[in-house]
């Protein structure tokens, strides 16, 4: 058993600053936890396999490819492979993401 406790873990930023921790990588997935703060937006980006996106905390909107809708707590979207997404936080609090890309992509 491995018990990971992301408070004590590092994070990285990306260029948009939104802040990210990686605690889970195999070859069947990537697993990473995303913050995005209020009033930030996660620009429109594709990656090569499929992601679904689990709302932690916050509220905001997700857009895939032309389509844009209202997100919260507890939601949970499928994104296919190659297909433009991106992500803004509309509310007042940091918008919490758990990001599982199925499988893991290329390093």
């Amino acid at each position: 058993m491995q018990i990971i406790n992301l408070k004590k873990m590092a994070s990285f930023f990306n260029s948009d600053g939104v802040r990210g921790q990686k605690f889970h990588r195999s070859e069947f997935a990537e697993i990473v936890r995303l913050e995005i703060q209020s009033g930030a937006t996660l620009k429109l980006h594709k990656t090569p396999v499929d992601v679904v996106f689990y709302v932690l905390a916050g509220e905001g909107q997700i857009q895939i490819g032309d389509e844009i809708r209202p997100v919260r707590q507890d939601m949970a979207i499928e994104s296919p492979q190659m297909i433009p997404h991106g992500w803004t936080n509309s509310g007042t609090e940091p918008l919490c993401l758990l990001v599982i890309k199925l499988p893991a992509p290329p390093q």
